[in-house]
């Protein structure tokens, strides 16, 4: 465990010309990981007047576990931290489109939370004077209002149900294309098919920049944003993180008639899953999802015979009318998880020019773009109030408490 709060090291990167001038492979800052975090990161580094490289071992962006998210984004979460970045993250989604001209499939169907026991009722509850105040439209709603908004829902013991209309979600692939072709024109540097293999050091322990298995790369900072492959990276320095990775699989189906908006979030525990979560893309098609109970540890992205029954059988029981649906395939990715499922982001006091960018468990995609703006104003030492609540939240040396209510 390791956190920096108050401790950001300062770097004038004015002063750091001399990393450009002896080489062509000399940057301002390189990010370790072309995903959810990486690109988005870049590309605010280099609005900002840094020179950036972006290095992947994948093929192309976005291809580690951004890839395999089912693409909520939702600022209905239980910490201000949280909530913060994902406000701005819906900004970024929901105008990307208008702004830039790439369609990456933003649909703004909302989160619904529907409540079976008095517990979730009341968590959920809880948590509507901090999600109001910061601007949030979410409020808790009838059980009528929510047979009206999912309808054919199972109505036996429902209590009613939080409901946010401004989340929504996007596709993980579109989204990811077009943060790096943005990145791209504003002149960010990418190298894919290339694992970095050390995180190079100068005798006065402070970063110099990162060996791959092709090339050496000059830069004062260097961001892991590599997620689940975080704990490998940092070992190449000595350093060692609270991050494991644990798989999470997804279904999609046939498109069938729309007749749902939101992502739908059944927080009852059932056999093998803590909750269960689906929401009906623009095409029509179901994408469902579960938390695993007990947590399947490792990286093993294999699909399983299991998840499928599981799945449908939670889905089923919660939207009876879902029972003809045919599913078209399944996948698995990796979550990298912290003890208390917050990212690790923020400085690394170990090795000066060292920033930590990963442990999203699972929610890098819809805190991505929000995470990136913070990482930004934090390497260019320009922290607003809410950037100094984000990274209090994910300090890397903070001590772990528990999960928030409805991670």
């Amino acid at each position: 465990m390791f956190s920096l709060l108050n401790q950001s090291p300062t770097f004038t990167l004015t002063n750091q010309n001399h990393f450009r001038n002896f080489s062509n492979k000399a940057y301002d800052a390189i990010i370790v990981g072309a995903g959810s975090i990486g690109v988005p990161t870049s590309f605010k580094l280099q609005e900002s007047g840094l020179k950036v490289l972006v290095i992947d071992q994948k093929a192309s962006p976005g291809q580690g576990d951004n890839k395999c998210a089912i693409g909520g984004i939702r600022a209905t979460h239980g910490n201000d931290s949280k909530i913060l970045a994902c406000i701005r993250s819906l900004e970024v989604f929901s105008t990307w489109e208008e702004k830039h001209g790439h369609n990456i499939e933003w649909l703004k169907g909302g989160y619904s939370f529907p409540c079976y026991r008095e517990k979730e009722e009341n968590d959920l509850k809880s948590l509507l004077p901090l999600q109001k105040g910061y601007g949030m439209k979410i409020d808790y709603i009838s059980a009528d209002d929510i047979k009206e908004l999912i309808p054919g829902i199972n109505t036996n013991g429902l209590r009613g149900g939080t409901w946010s209309p401004n989340d929504g979600s996007a596709s993980p692939m579109l989204s990811s294309f077009a943060f790096y072709k943005y990145a791209k024109g504003l002149g960010v540097d990418f190298k894919f098919k290339e694992k970095v293999v050390k995180i190079l050091k100068n005798e006065n322990n402070k970063v110099v920049g990162v060996k791959t298995v092709k090339d050496t790369y000059s830069a004062p900072i260097v961001i892991d944003a590599a997620g689940s492959w975080s704990t490998e990276l940092m070992r190449s320095v000595g350093i060692n993180i609270d991050l494991v990775p644990d798989s999470h699989e997804a279904a999609i189906t046939e498109p069938t008639e729309k007749f749902f908006t939101p992502m739908v979030v059944d927080l009852r525990p059932g056999k093998g899953s803590k909750n269960v979560y689906f929401y009906q893309n623009g095409l029509g098609q179901l994408i469902l999802c579960i938390t695993p109970d007990p947590p399947i540890k490792g990286t093993n992205r294999q699909e399983t015979s299991s998840f499928l029954p599981m799945i449908s059988k939670r889905v089923i029981s919660l939207l009876p009318r879902l029972k003809n649906v045919r599913y078209r395939r399944t996948w698995r990715g990796v979550y990298p998880m912290t003890p208390d499922g917050a990212p690790i982001m923020g400085w690394n006091k170990e090795l000066k020019g060292l920033y930590m960018a990963t442990g999203m468990c699972g929610q890098g995609f819809m805190c991505g773009p929000g995470l990136a703006e913070t990482i930004e104003h934090d390497i260019n030492g320009n922290l607003n109030k809410d950037d100094k609540i984000i990274l209090e939240f994910t300090n890397p040396y903070r001590e772990y408490k528990g999960m928030e209510k409805i991670k």
